[in-house]
């Protein structure tokens, strides 16, 4: 979320725009933070459900966004193939799938290959229906436009699933002291904490403005201050729980992660900020008070997800 791209209503107090987000923001993450800390399948659940949940509610504000610029799509195709993407991702890396289906542990490699598998069936449908529907729009647009929904929402929140469950389809070593929930909670709070800065030092102080005409609220200001809280509230985490809950994660890790995080944060919340302008909407919906919608508040998750675990795959458990 940029620093005032939810700006407030003229007769809005920011004392009461700061009340609503701040209530729908503590209601989200007390249910996230139970979710990943509560432990054993109550935890998988939880987390899987609010995922899913996520991902729906972000599709249909994406095929919404699309609506809105007058543009063509197949809205319940790509819902359908977007929530059949993220719901095998869940059953494989859960194990739930292996039991079913008698599979061995779930894999990186396997997910990999199960993920390219859906994406072709669902590319393949698209076509075969785009052939079987007439009158439609070009071909080359309204496949264009599903495709990108189900890739921006769905196969990258399927990144958060491998956050989460890094340690057992990884196989992260034994010596590694890993929570793959505690590790998402590190992911999420370094993340958002970007936006917070951002929001609260662009405020306060931002006079230059970054690209004002894809994001007139965004300074260099409010950049500086995400870089800056990002990279505390990492370096914070590694000290108290490096060793402990994030796999051996030291304070270089964590002063490389936190600018890695911020800019990551920023660089999503600008996309989205396109796809708002171009669609002519202010907010991507209006699922939480004083935030917006879904994606207003996935847009710096969903582009940090890939980052996040590629860090953990290729550096902090590179071998």
């Amino acid at each position: 979320m940029s620093e005032s791209d939810s700006s407030p209503k003229k007769n809005d107090s920011k004392a009461a725009v700061f009340a609503r987000r701040l209530g729908s923001t503590v209601v989200l993450l007390g249910v996230v933070f139970y979710g990943l800390l509560s432990g054993g399948i109550l935890s998988v659940v939880l987390v899987g459900g609010l995922i899913m949940l996520l991902n729906v509610v972000g599709l249909l504000e994406f095929y919404g966004m699309v609506k809105a610029h007058e543009l063509p799509r197949f809205k319940w195709l790509g819902l359908a193939g977007g929530v059949v993407l993220l719901g095998a991702v869940f059953l494989y890396l859960s194990g739930m799938a292996g039991d079913w289906f008698g599979w061995g542990p779930p894999t990186l490699a396997g997910v990999t290959e199960l993920e390219v598998a859906i994406l072709a069936v669902f590319l393949i449908s698209m076509l075969v229906w785009r052939v079987l529907v007439h009158p439609a729009p070009s071909s080359f647009s309204i496949n264009g436009h599903t495709v990108l929904g189900v890739l921006y929402v769905s196969w990258l929140l399927g990144f958060v699933l491998k956050i989460f469950f890094f340690k057992s389809a990884n196989g992260a070593p034994e010596g590694a002291a890993f929570d793959g929930g505690f590790c998402l909670l590190f992911f999420i709070l370094v993340t958002k904490c970007s936006d917070i800065g951002a929001y609260s030092l662009g405020s306060l102080i931002g006079r230059h403005k970054m690209i004002p005409k894809v994001s007139p609220g965004k300074t260099w200001e409010g950049f500086a201050g995400a870089i800056l809280l990002s990279t505390a509230v990492a370096l914070v985490f590694a000290h108290y729980f490096g060793a402990t809950k994030l796999g051996g994660m030291t304070l270089t890790h964590a002063a490389v992660l936190g600018p890695l995080m911020a800019v990551g944060a920023v660089v999503g919340d600008l996309v989205e900020s396109v796809f708002k302008r171009d669609s002519g909407v202010k907010d991507s919906g209006s699922f939480f008070p004083g935030i917006g919608g879904i994606l207003d508040l996935l847009d710096s998750l969903l582009f940090n997800a890939p980052l996040m675990f590629l860090y953990l795959r290729l550096v902090l458990f590179n071998d």
